[in-house]
């Protein structure tokens, strides 16, 4: 004969944990599901980011995806959910409103600079780009210059204005290692499978494996500003808006701006952007 009370005093432990797990899923099934579309430079510090915003808001669940901004842009274009938008300039936030979607509330958000970084075994020195010496000289006749492929990924479109304007492109054009995002592009640099490349300076200070060797110029290359816009299809919700605008609304707030900083960023929502001419032949 069974043992009653032994029985029980098995059995509820058990009961215990399966209603505390029906628990958790039923409150994951009731979170809302916010989707954001964030440049492959952003990775770490939204990552953060969002760590810290859904420990405040836990009826939230956020889904970051990263990437080109070419190819988050074009994602959306073709009706890849994403309520939010942060790109790594503006002219793929522009041509998203050119095809037509709706881009709403948008600012500028971050800044960010451009430079150039070896392996960390390379021998590392000062090296301002354009006036220690040719970045070509760099480069022994069979290696490479890694960079976001400059047809579409944007670090790798103010690379070709900076060098454009250094007189470096048509020595470096041919030997450039082209990535399809700047993480990419470090990758190459930090496996040691070209000598030196050109990332933002937030991915150099968030590698290990890269010492930075010198930042361009801020004249030679259009601002590395950072929009971010709300983005609205037909299959939105009002609550999608909703969790995106507030969400949104706090990356622009002390907290958020503390943990860009910690990463390197620069805030842009004060205006403060180092404006020129852009380098001719720069179109996406």
């Amino acid at each position: 004969m069974l043992n009653t009370a032994s029985t029980l005093a098995t059995a509820w432990p058990r009961r215990l944990a399966v209603a505390f797990a029906a628990l958790c899923a039923a409150g994951l099934a009731h979170a809302d599901t916010l989707h954001v579309a964030a440049a492959a430079s952003m990775t770490d510090a939204m990552n953060d980011a969002i760590e810290t915003y859904t420990v405040e808001h836990d009826d939230v669940n956020i889904v970051p995806v990263y990437a080109s901004s070419s190819t988050l842009a074009r994602q959306i274009a073709n009706g890849a959910p994403a309520a939010l938008f942060i790109s790594a300039n503006q002219k793929w936030m522009d041509w998203l409103e050119d095809e037509g979607v709706a881009v709403q509330q948008r600012i500028d958000l971050l800044q960010n600079r451009l430079a150039l970084v070896a392996p960390t075994d390379e021998a590392a020195g000062d090296f301002i780009p354009g006036e220690s010496g040719e970045l070509v000289r760099l480069l022994d006749d069979d290696e490479r210059l890694a960079v976001g492929d400059p047809d579409h990924v944007p670090a790798g479109i103010y690379a070709k204005q900076a060098l454009k304007q250094l007189g470096e492109w048509d020595a470096l054009e041919p030997r450039l290692a082209r990535a399809s995002n700047v993480r990419s592009a470090l990758a190459l640099v930090e496996r040691g499978e070209t000598p030196a490349g050109v990332v933002y300076q937030t991915d150099a200070q968030a590698s290990d494996g890269v010492t930075t060797l010198g930042l361009f110029p801020l004249d030679t290359h259009d601002p590395i500003v950072y929009p971010a816009a709300l983005i609205s299809t037909e299959d939105s919700d009002a609550q999608d808006n909703a969790d995106a605008a507030a969400f949104r609304l706090w990356l622009e707030g002390d907290a958020a701006t503390a943990i860009f900083a910690d990463h390197g960023f620069a805030s842009a929502l004060e205006g403060d952007v180092t404006k020129h001419d852009p380098t001719p032949d720069n179109d996406i």
